[in-house]
């Protein structure tokens, strides 16, 4: 299928310029021929509507708003937070959808969810009256402490990007713009405004980049979004290694780059290739309005330039159907977006451990604990917050951010979808805050379930240990009652020390709108677990490479709560997450790609080829006796000078019991390459490449090894 931004259909033109025009430059072109230099500079600066005061007429409270040209046909550009559907954005009680978080999207490891998420998500925006969704975070994960983790996609480049790409041609199709952030390197958020990202090229272009690149390949977003930080010493904003060699120079896109807010810094983000500030009262002044026009006046920033901007912006807007297809404030289709959100969050929840009391059956009774799980399930904080109808509110920890939403949960209780499947079961619950109480509850039951919470938000970063002295009230219950299930309710990994009492634990991520019915479904056996980790569970953080948080021993030194700027030496390259493991014999708590069934399943038979790329085909078979799905994976362990780990790509299996299918799996090129500064791109080593296919990234079943062409694969 097209991405949507590169092969619009040709559909009714609005206004008078280029109406029988053939494709989106031309049409920009046109527009850009009638409009003064001032117009062309008024689309170049957006507002936050949020704290606009007076807030003009017609325009929501939300993230972001760009006036357009009405005698043109150019609609306004309205912009609302996304990842986890449409964010809230100041309207408490939204009439929305919360989607599953982005780790719980990863952990399906499957395109066509995630572009039905997007759809769904940017179905809602349209209905809602925006045009613009601020989506497609596609961050990898290296620190897996960093709070806004649970939006992104996990740490692997070619999982993410096929999944952001995937959810990105989702949200336009739609006729709206989809972003991608946050280029680049914007993988804390402890000193994100001041740190600086440090990395060699080849492992740059070898790992984060290359999962921006994938996805922009696959979904064509309209918009790029820059991060926070700065990148060698220059801030993403105005650095043009990444905005214009990059970017627009080696991958030759098309679209235009706007600023996180409050992430410009002057004017000299116009000449290394920013098109747009956005949020400009979050900066400290809005630089791409009169500033800019005065500089453009006085030479230094050239009209082609100012030209150039306003054509990406009015071309990705014309490619994607924002123009041709205006939108109007409504009602959301929110029976259709539980459907998704549903089908989304079962697909993502883990099963991480199960001696055999999952899924549930023949018990009498059932103590649940703890987690809130009789009000709902646990959200991420943030710009990406979604507030559906009834959720509960809680004030934020110490130390949160003060524009926090607080700490929400999303009103599909556990409790009630646990009592509802258990039929002449008696379902008690006990909040938690007592142990010694929530013992006793447990020791009454056949069977506990403990919900363990950790909030993840956006602007401050997280530890590994559960809060609130959550590991001990797991530890008080499973000494009482053997029979334990623990769900976890995070955005990160957490540990687990108290493991080897329980029976039962699963991953439910931040589940969204739906997250309680999900995780029900998947304790009693209605749905099948059927996620895998996109993120490696460490088993102490004395295995990651940096054990210490970067920069979280500098003090704050202003109100907006920046330290002082510090530098992030990513000595581990390309190395991250599960590459990491492998290259240095840690043994993780839980592997990249790990996820256990209710069945069972075998591979066999394994054929591989070489020539251009590697291609593996293999037998998988379900030896259980419940249907189940297999995500076999597989990687690269070794090519031509070098050892190094790679998922090179994967396959969804679906079987019924006692059902075999062979698939096959081609590696994506340049997932067999090395970049090479000489050349300036992907060089794939003629010679023997050593593959595994598996369940997960520690678990080989099946080995081969193929000869592959020596390639130059460019930029």
């Amino acid at each position: 299928m097209p991405a949507p931004c590169q092969n619009a259909p040709k559909q009714e033109k609005r206004g008078d310029a280029g109406v029988n025009l053939p494709d989106p430059d031309a049409r920009a072109a046109a527009l850009l021929d009638q409009m003064t230099l001032d117009e062309q500079i008024g689309i170049l600066s957006g507002h936050m509507p949020l704290v606009m005061k007076p807030r003009p007429e017609g325009v929501q409270k939300s993230a972001g708003w760009v006036p357009g040209l009405e005698r043109l046909g150019i609609p306004d550009l309205h912009e609302t937070d996304a990842s986890l559907g449409v964010s809230a954005a100041g309207r408490r009680d939204d009439a929305a959808t919360a989607l599953p978080c982005g780790l719980a999207l990863a952990a399906s490891w499957s395109l066509d969810l995630a572009r039905e998420a997007g759809a769904m998500a940017g179905a809602e925006a349209r209905a809602k009256g925006f045009n613009c969704l601020l989506a497609g975070g596609v961050n990898l994960t290296r620190e897996p402490r960093n709070g806004r983790n649970f939006e992104y996609l996990g740490e692997d480049p070619l999982l993410a990007g096929k999944l952001a790409g995937a959810a990105i041609a989702g949200v336009q199709s739609n006729h709206i713009v989809s972003t991608i952030k946050h280029f680049a390197l914007n993988d804390q958020e402890t000193g994100r405004m001041v740190l600086s990202a440090d990395m060699d090229e080849a492992a740059f272009r070898e790992s984060d980049l290359l999962a921006f690149q994938i996805a922009i390949e696959d979904g064509d977003p309209g918009s790029v979004m820059c991060a926070y930080n700065r990148f060698r010493g220059t801030y993403a904003s105005e650095n043009p290694y990444l905005l214009t060699d990059v970017l627009r120079g080696d991958w030759g896109y098309k679209g235009w780059v706007m600023s996180d807010w409050g992430a410009v810094h002057g004017l000299a983000a116009a000449n290394a290739g920013l098109d747009q500030q956005s949020g400009r009262e979050f900066d400290r002044q809005p630089f791409f309005d009169d500033p800019l026009k005065a500089a453009v006046v006085a030479g230094e920033v050239s009209t082609a330039r100012i030209r150039e901007m306003a054509h990406r912006i009015l071309r990705a807007m014309i490619a994607c159907g924002a123009v041709d297809h205006p939108v109007s404030a409504g009602e959301p289709d929110l029976a259709a977006g539980a459907t998704v959100a549903r089908k989304a969050a079962e697909t993502g929840i883990v099963l991480l451990k199960n001696d055999g009391v999952l899924p549930l059956s023949g018990v009498r009774s059932i103590a649940v604990i703890g987690g809130h799980a009789d009000l709902g399930v646990l959200s991420g904080g943030g710009s990406s917050q979604v507030i559906p109808k009834g959720s509960a509110r809680f004030d934020p920890p110490e130390g949160s951010p003060s524009w926090s939403a607080g700490v929400i949960y999303h009103p599909d209780a556990p409790l009630a979808a646990i009592r509802a499947r258990a039929a002449n079961v008696a379902v008690s619950f006990d909040d938690g805050t007592d142990p010694a109480r929530a013992a006793a509850a447990a020791a009454d039951a056949d069977v506990a379930i403990v919900f363990a919470v950790e909030w993840a938000t956006e602007g401050v970063d997280t530890t590994l240990v559960l809060p609130d002295g959550q590991d001990a009230l797991i530890a008080a219950v499973a000494a009482a009652q053997p029979r334990t299930v623990v769900v976890l309710e995070t955005g990160n990994p957490v540990l687990t020390p108290w493991l080897d009492q329980v029976s039962a634990v699963i991953e439910a991520w931040y589940p969204g709108s739906q997250g309680g019915e999900a995780i029900a479904a998947v304790l009693f056996g209605e749905a099948e677990p059927c996620g895998r980790l996109p993120i490696t569970f460490p088993a102490s953080a004395d295995q990651l490479p940096h054990a210490k948080l970067p920069g979280s021993d500098l003090p704050i030194v202003n109100a907006r709560g920046d330290t002082e700027p510090f530098d992030i030496d990513y000595a581990e390259g390309s190395d991250a997450g599960y590459r990491w493991f492998a290259r240095t014999g840690h043994k993780p708590l839980f592997p990249f790609g790990f996820g256990l069934s209710y069945t069972t399943f075998a591979y066999a038979d394994l054929r591989a080829e070489g020539g251009a790329t590697a291609t593996v085909s293999f037998e998988v078979a379900n030896t259980g006796a419940r249907a189940g799905t297999e995500v076999a994976q597989v990687y690269l362990e070794a090519a031509p000078g070098r050892s190094q780990q790679r998922l090179i790509g994967w396959a969804r299996v679906s079987l019924e019991p006692g059902e075999s299918r062979r698939v096959t799996v081609t590696a994506e090129p340049r997932l067999l390459a090395d970049w090479e500064a000489d050349l300036h791109g992907f060089r794939i080593a003629g010679g023997d490449y050593r593959l595994f296919v598996g369940p997960d990234a520690a678990s080989p079943k099946l080995r081969a090894t193929v000869t592959v062409e020596a390639a130059e694969l460019g930029a």
